[in-house]
This record gives C-alpha cells, structure tokens and sequence, in this order.
C-alpha cells in the first residue's frame, strides 16, 4: 500500500461558489459542469484526496469549462462518499507557517494519523485504479459513437492514476476494435508514480507538471521518466508526444492547494490550469 505523501493533506483552500451539478453517472456521483447538448470533448478530473468537498477541486473544473464552450467537464467522485477529511488541509502546512506552533503542529499530525492511516487502508492502489478506469471505459463507450474525445487531468493523488488511464494495459476493446480510454492525459505533482509501470506503455499524448520544491513528489522523477521515454524510443517502440512542466518553487499540490496571495503560488496555479488547457485544446478539439 503506498502512503499518501505528509503535503497531499496540506494547503489552501480557495473561495469560490462552484456553479455546477452533482449528479449521479455512469455509477458515481459527479460534478458536471460545461456543456451538456453539443459538446465537443469531454474532460474528466481525477482530484487530490479531498474530492468533491474541496471547493478548489469544483473551482478547477469550472475554470475548464469556462475556458471553451466547447468542453463539458466531469468531476467523479472515486472516492465513493469517503474522501479525506478537509480539517485535514491546513494542519500540516498552513499557509503562513510561521503563525503556527510546533505544538500545534505535533498536536493536529497526533489528533489526525489514525484516521488518516484508516483511510488509506481504504483506498488502496488496486481499487482506485479499478474506480477510475471502470469510469472511464463506461464513458467512453457511451461517447465513442459522437466522435466526442476525452481528456483526463489528475493531481496528487489522482495524477497516477490520470496516467495510468492511458497505458497501454488499459485499453478496452469496442466492436473489435482495441481504443484507448482517453485521448489525451495530464499528471500534475503526481503522487505514488511506479516507474516504469505508470508510465513505460503510454499511448496517449501526456503532459506532466512537476514542481522544484515538492515534498511529495521527488523532483528527480521528471528525469528518470525522461530517461525511459527516450530508451523506449531507441528501443524501436512508438512514442506518445510528451512534454514536462516545471514550476518554481512548485510545493506540493501547487495546480490545487497553492495560495493565491502569494504570487509565485498563485502564478504556479494559473500556469498549471493553462498547462492543462493548451494540452487538451491541442489534442481534444
């Protein structure tokens, strides 16, 4: 079982009145949000550990359908009703530091780890992947027919599995056919990436977005999955198009959690959320 890094329950949580819907699809309840008659492409979210009760999450999605009228934006819950408590967000990196106490700081990790550990004991690798490609292949073969594409973008936690959902391995097959579940994939600070298994077998355009200064992800990731791209390629096989991101200082959760009132974090979420959009405008539309 992997451990969720200590920064994937930290940071700010953003203001905001989401303007979308929960409603229950292809199994789950979702966030929709964009455009339901005549859409051209779909993008699908796959969130940090907060899910659905963070507002950021809903402001995210908002912000992409907002971004072209062209989109229609899925927000699943893959955590079934159960994600992590949000009075977990700022208790072990608020966001100013220095009006925090060390005993408060020991207290609130104390009150928080049982619970917590009880949690990831119920979201294990196996059935969050399960959750989002059992999603996916449902939408996809509801949409094929539409010609309608679909992107998927994840961050922290759910950014493994956003890879993991254009693999190779995770193909379905549709009227005889082998089709990958998205067209197009997005990784930010992705938490718990196994390399070579997350990544070796992409079929989908990919774009990761990896910050310096991120606890939770080690920066040095981004060259190692480079590595293996490029050995991959010189071995004869078929390479996606791929690019990496950088953001400075790029703490953990920058593309979520960042503070807006800080203008290198904020500058870190508004290049993140254009990150996103540039790639699925390239290959979605």
């Amino acid at each position: 079982m992997a451990l969720a890094c200590d920064d994937c329950v930290n940071g700010t949580i953003h203001k905001g009145e989401p303007a979308g819907t929960e409603e229950l699809l292809h199994g789950l309840n979702t966030y929709i949000i964009g455009n339901r008659t005549t859409p051209k492409a779909i993008i699908v979210l796959y969130s940090d550990i907060f899910g659905l009760p963070l507002p950021n999450n809903k402001l995210i999605a908002d912000a992409y359908a907002a971004s072209n009228p062209s989109y229609l934006v899925y927000l699943p819950d893959f955590f079934d009703g159960d994600p992590a408590p949000l009075t977990l967000a700022d208790t072990l990196l608020p966001v100013d530091a220095a009006k925090q106490s060390k005993l408060k700081l020991y207290t609130g990790i104390l009150t928080a780890a049982p619970g917590f550990l009880m949690w990831m004991r119920r979201h294990k690798a196996g059935p969050s992947d399960k959750a989002c490609q059992e999603f996916l292949g449902k939408l996809r073969r509801a949409t094929l027919g539409d010609g309608l594409k679909v992107g998927i973008a994840g961050f922290c936690w759910g950014g493994k599995y956003a890879l993991r959902a254009g693999l190779e391995g995770s193909m379905i097959e549709i009227s005889g056919e082998k089709v990958p579940l998205v067209d197009a994939a997005v990784g930010l600070h992705p938490s718990h990436v196994a390399v070579p298994a997350d990544v070796e077998t992409l079929v989908v355009p990919t774009s990761f977005g990896w910050g310096v200064e991120d606890s939770g992800v080690k920066f040095e990731q981004k060259a190692e999955i480079e590595a293996l791209q490029e050995r991959v390629r010189k071995e004869g096989r078929k390479v996606p198009e791929m690019e990496h991101r950088v953001y400075t200082p790029g703490r953990h959760g920058f593309a979520v959690r960042g503070n807006p009132e800080d203008p290198a974090e904020r500058k870190a979420l508004e290049d993140s959320e254009k990150q996103v959009l540039e790639w699925f405008g390239r290959w979605l539309l």
